[in-house]
């Protein structure tokens, strides 16, 4: 359904009168301040010609790759200023019923708040919310529940996006509600969060009343819930151990037990000093025990997920992958050309209309910000800006998620033992989706996830996530980076510190950069492997929580930048079992670290479009282009190629490095425009299984079940096996690597065989190319680009754009050169 639209007032004067936002009671301390939502801040049904305004410029920067200007950045970023519409007026005021709030709306649709108490702004942002994301809060309202309760194998976004319908029982409702006095635990802070929420809702049913009277009214449980979808999707990591160790299983069922579990090691690179990182020091957290009786190996190929609906081929369509695309670029004063901090960076959570986020510029008592916030937030900021500061994030992915393995009594799938005695599962009737029942089952640990076999006796696989219950606790820190509360690093590393769920969240003003990796981070019992089921007999049960100060954090990098794509930052800090690719040797932030390397200015300094170049370009680039094709050229130089056509697709790839290693299609003819892409997207399984096959046999498309061979795009490229092509054949070329695997993969360490390995892997893919393209030529071969374009799901708005690997729930271009 579609709301309807609040009529906007008449002009004070006439319709083509300019009206200023009313002027800001704090102060504006940026010396640039921009930004971009591509999903834009329309959010009606059909959408309104205006509804991709954002989207196109955002778009437009995409083919400019690595030669942004200054003038292209106010040309394709638009004003983030406070308090004021600037260039982005005319303006145009709403009509509103509550007195003491103003909301004026810029030409790109973004209300600007001035209230007359903090109140006021919060009551505003409900209002606003309900007017721009009315459609969105109708259809996630009742599916963010399924996140809330922890609904087996099914993710709630999912549910969002492919317009399923959720219905919540009494018990869910019960459940969800506890959340209000998880919040009064905390004391004056959270008795303030849920005022807030109480306010937020009033101006969403203030709206509705006027707007929608036939719709139900928002309650607490439905901002929960919308806390917890934003925590399933984007903040929380682990809880797949299970089909992990099944792969650790039949590894060991090939090669034997001691070598199985060197290869698993290898392969999961749950620590690993030769990572790149993006803050200095190290932070401890994890370990892989010698012994491991506290953990279970499951037989390989015996577990099984439940299906919590009948509907199978619906549960099927369920569990997307996570975002993995944020990136955060920035700049210490000492490097900067400006001589103040730089940043541009943003969070990735997917591309929708109505978009998941929508901007405001609040001025309200305390209130004084602009940026990107969302449903879930009662009038707080989730990225964007305050006076004197900026923040962003991404995705940490910490370990927050284990898997138990319970043992089963007397034949029931139903009964469990648990410190000595036999228990009975809970059985949790949700509600229904789509009509039908979603009935689980519980353990103390959590819901029951799947069965499985552990040496042929019967288990149930339970999930205990550590944020579960908890997930409005992270509205304690948005409102501290909402309401003055944070003055620098510090003040913003406790505000970070107080969210369950696990985020890298950056930080700028005029002096600083930082960063605070939060979560809530089990500590776990001696004798439990983290990336292996627990066994769930309650002798190895969680011992408490990592403290704040072992969590990783970190101000001003000696080497004056400070960049992550959502690989791990820290050194020594352990991945969690769902993150293989977490601590790579080479990741995607390699394509940001080098662009910036080679566009530092003339003066040895960055500026803000050096900076945005240094993203854009790593937004179109191919990162086996960047860390692969230099390293096989490496691998085969002076080797004969088996066909000229083999050594002609290998001097393209290289030409196509040397040329950027980009995906564009810059003249929009629907083919990217370097042959470069083609040879590789044809080749990569191929090369892939080449170098794997030696050590993983028949489990190669296992392995990429867990860790996949390539999140091909228009997939944000984080995981693939060029981290471990890397790892390895750097060894065999002799070059130095920090932390070598244990094993050898490509060619079994023999550096002939691995060679004549890649160039018959080349070879034989393009004989396979050859035929999809019809024509033996590389120089001919094209790969699609319009397969590539990104859409906005579930379809609602036809605008498509280029492929672009960046930010887009907001992304700013920042920096501050005062403060309070």
């Amino acid at each position: 359904m579609d709301l309807p639209r609040v009529r906007l007032a008449a002009l004070v004067a006439i319709a083509a009168c300019v009206i200023p936002a009313a002027s800001a009671s704090g102060r504006d301390y940026a010396d640039t301040a921009l930004n971009v939502i591509p999903s834009g801040q329309y959010g009606s049904i059909p959408p309104p010609p205006a509804a991709d305004d954002q989207a196109l410029l955002y778009d437009g920067l995409t083919p400019l790759f690595d030669g942004v200007t200054d003038a292209d950045l106010t040309t394709y970023f638009k004003s983030e200023a406070l308090g004021s519409l600037g260039t982005d007026g005319p303006g145009t005021v709403e009509d509103v019923p509550r007195p003491g709030v103003t909301i004026v709306r810029d030409s790109y649709n973004v209300p600007h708040v001035t209230a007359n108490s903090h109140d006021g702004g919060v009551w505003a942002a409900g209002w606003i919310a309900a007017e721009d994301r009315g459609l969105l809060l109708q259809q996630a309202r009742y599916n963010a529940r399924v996140a809330a309760i922890d609904v087996p194998n099914v993710s709630a976004i999912a549910l969002v996006s492919q317009l399923q319908n959720f219905q919540p029982s009494e018990q869910t409702e019960r459940v969800v509600a506890k959340q209000s006095q998880v919040l009064r635990d905390k004391g004056k802070a959270g008795r303030g969060v849920l005022r807030d929420i109480d306010t937020y809702i009033s101006g969403i049913n203030a709206y509705l009343a006027e707007n929608s009277p036939g719709t139900a009214p928002w309650t607490r449980n439905d901002v929960f819930a919308l806390n917890a979808l934003k925590g399933q999707f984007l903040g929380q990591g682990g809880g797949d151990e299970a089909r992990r160790s099944q792969f650790l299983d039949g590894l060991q069922d090939r090669v034997g037990t001691r070598k199985g579990m060197s290869l698993f090691n290898d392969l999961r690179q749950f620590r690993n000093p030769g990572k790149p990182t993006t803050i200095d020091g190290a932070f401890r957290y994890g370990s892989i025990p010698r012994k491991a009786p506290g953990s279970a190996v499951l037989d390989s190929g015996s577990y099984e997920q439940v299906d919590v609906t009948p509907n199978a081929a619906l549960q099927a369509k369920l569990d997307p992958e996570p975002m993995q695309a944020s990136n955060t670029l920035m700049i210490t004063e000492e490097e900067s050309a400006t001589g103040n901090p730089l940043m541009v960076g943003g969070p990735q959570i997917g591309y929708f209309y109505p978009g998941l986020t929508l901007e405001i510029d609040m001025d309200a008592g305390n209130l004084q910000w602009r940026g990107a916030t969302s449903a879930p937030f009662p009038g707080y900021l989730l990225i964007g800006r305050g006076e004197d500061f900026a923040t962003t994030l991404t995705s940490a992915s910490g370990d927050i998620i284990d898997q138990y393995a319970e043992r089963l009594c007397g034949g029931s799938d139903t009964r469990y033992r648990y410190k000595g005695e036999c228990r009975s599962m809970q059985t949790f009737e949700a509600g229904t989706l789509n009509g039908e029942p979603v009935t689980f089952q519980k353990t103390v640990h959590g819901s029951v996830v799947g069965y499985a076999s552990v040496d042929g006796r019967r288990v149930a696989i339970s999930a205990k996530r550590s944020s579960y219950g908890k997930d409005t606790l992270d509205l304690l820190f948005n409102r501290r980076i909402s309401n003055g509360y944070v003055k620098g690093p510090k003040t913003f590393f406790k505000a970070a510190s107080k969210t369950p769920q696990t985020f890298n969240s950056f930080y700028i003003d005029h002096e600083h950069v930082a960063e605070y990796t939060s979560g809530r981070l089990p500590l776990r019992a001696r004798g439990v492997d983290p990336g292996l089921p627990t066994v769930g007999n309650g002798k190895y049960e969680w011992r408490g929580y990592l403290p704040m100060r072992k969590h990783p954090q970190g101000v001003d990098p000696k080497d004056g930048t400070m960049t992550n794509w959502n690989e791990s930052v820290a050194s020594k800090f352990g991945a969690a079992d769902s993150e293989w690719g977490r601590n790579g040797t080479v990741g995607r932030v390699d394509m940001l670290d080098k662009n910036l390397a080679r566009l530092k200015g003339g003066d040895d300094k960055w500026s803000l479009a050096e900076v945005t170049s240094a993203m854009n370009a790593g937004a179109t680039q191919d990162v086996r282009a960047i860390d692969t094709v230099p390293l096989m050229r490496k691998l085969l130089a002076g080797t004969e190629a088996p066909s000229a056509r083999a050594q002609e697709m290998l001097d393209l790839l290289v030409e196509w490095k040397q040329a950027g290693g980009s995906r564009l299609d810059v003249d929009l003819d629907g083919e990217i425009d370097d042959p470069g892409a083609a040879i590789m997207d044809g080749s990569w399984t191929e090369i892939a299984n080449a170098f794997m096959e030696p050590q993983i046999g028949p489990q190669l498309d296992e392995l990429s079940s867990l860790f996949s061979r390539f999140n091909q795009p228009p997939s944000g490229q984080f995981a693939g096996w060029y981290q471990y092509f890397d790892r390895d054949v750097k060894v065999l070329l002799g070059q130095k690597v920090r932390k070598p695997f244990k094993n050898e993969y490509c060619g079994l360490g023999d550096l002939e065989r691995c060679q004549d390995d890649i160039w018959e892997a080349i070879d034989a893919a393009g004989d396979e190319i050859a035929v999809e393209q019809g024509t033996g030529d590389p120089s001919q071969w094209r790969s699609d680009a319009t397969a590539e374009r990104i859409t906005f799901a579930p379809g609602l708005l036809p605008t498509t754009i280029r492929y672009a690997n960046r930010p887009s729930g907001i992304q700013q271009v920042i920096s501050f050169d005062g403060h309070r």
